[in-house]
């Protein structure tokens, strides 16, 4: 094998070409944005760094040994024919991404706890009038998705003093926070007042939220109407019933980070909602150098005889 690597990332072109100034010393960059590289041969390279990757690019490296995922999300490397059948597909798990995955979560509970939004449109009507303030340990924050990013969420949520609990497929235990299986899903639903998505994109969860998953949600509390937040993937969520739910009074409000087409039409209705806090898929955007260190890092361990860390079980589809 040649000391080649191939960098496929659909991010800032510019800020890839930086961070890629001091990343891979001892490798032969091949930078798929850059167009004197798109015919290039692939073959012989053992590597490659991908997010939203071309179609084309798994068949064009016979050779390839170990696929790294530029996101925590895997979903679209998942979905291309050609993905080899043997290769590991390792996800990007880093601090930085779980920092600001944390901080994009805590941002939103408190946002809609302290009603920012509402005041924002006071303020436009020169209205000076205090509202009715519940605080956080009136509330429960329900998380769906309790991997490294959720139970870092509910750490940093429980010291702002909120309730946390938390949903998985299968069952988890975790110290200081109630939990909740497949099996418990609608109790789990019954006890939320804020719903955090941060679920991996699968079969099963593809347009989990939705309208009737909504109505679940508890009723009454101390919002009055439930909360929904998705930082998650945006295919996970049906956006129009989350439109619906806020216009008939199921939910009060939404944070929506992600969406099933991105980038979002400007003739999408949701732009227009304004009790939807709307972000573009900004919540915990991945750190190039950090990304590149992991990566560096685990060729030295795949290199070295070592196992791979944070590899995808394909089966379960994270």
């Amino acid at each position: 094998m040649s000391n080649r690597i191939v960098i496929d990332l659909k991010f800032d072109p510019v800020a890839v070409r930086q961070a890629l100034v001091t990343a891979f010393p001892d490798f032969e960059v091949i930078n798929m944005a850059n167009p004197a590289n798109r015919e290039r041969d692939l073959s012989g390279i053992a590597y490659a760094v991908c997010w939203n990757p071309d179609h084309d690019l798994f068949h064009r490296m016979p050779d390839l040994k170990v696929i790294f995922s530029g996101g925590a999300g895997v979903d679209k490397i998942l979905a291309i024919p050609t993905l080899p059948k043997h290769v590991p597909i390792v996800r990007f798990v880093d601090d930085t991404l779980t920092n600001r995955m944390s901080e994009y979560v805590v941002l939103q509970c408190l946002t809609h706890l302290r009603q920012v939004s509402t005041y924002a449109a006071m303020q436009k009507r020169c209205e000076w009038r205090e509202l009715e303030q519940p605080e956080a340990a009136d509330l429960s924050v329900g998380i769906m998705g309790m991997g490294v990013l959720g139970q870092d969420a509910a750490r940093k949520l429980q010291v702002m003093g909120f309730n946390v609990i938390g949903w998985s497929r299968t069952p988890k235990a975790i110290p200081g926070i109630e939990t909740f299986d497949a099996d418990g899903l609608d109790d789990f639903l019954g006890k939320t007042d804020i719903l955090v998505g941060l679920l991996p994109l699968t079969a099963e969860t593809t347009g989990i939220y939705n309208r009737t998953l909504f109505e679940k949600l508890r009723q009454g509390g101390a919002l009055g109407k439930p909360v929904f937040i998705n930082a998650g993937r945006g295919k996970s969520q049906v956006t129009a019933d989350v439109i619906a739910a806020i216009r008939d009074g199921v939910l009060l409000a939404a944070s929506l980070d992600v969406f099933e087409e991105e980038p979002l039409p400007a003739s999408h209705p949701v732009w227009g909602e304004e009790r939807i806090i709307l972000t573009p898929h900004a919540a915990a955007a991945s750190d190039e150098r950090a990304l590149f260190r992991l990566v560096e890092r685990q060729i030295a361990r795949f290199e070295a005889g070592e196992p791979l860390e944070n590899v995808v079980n394909r089966t379960i589809g994270y």
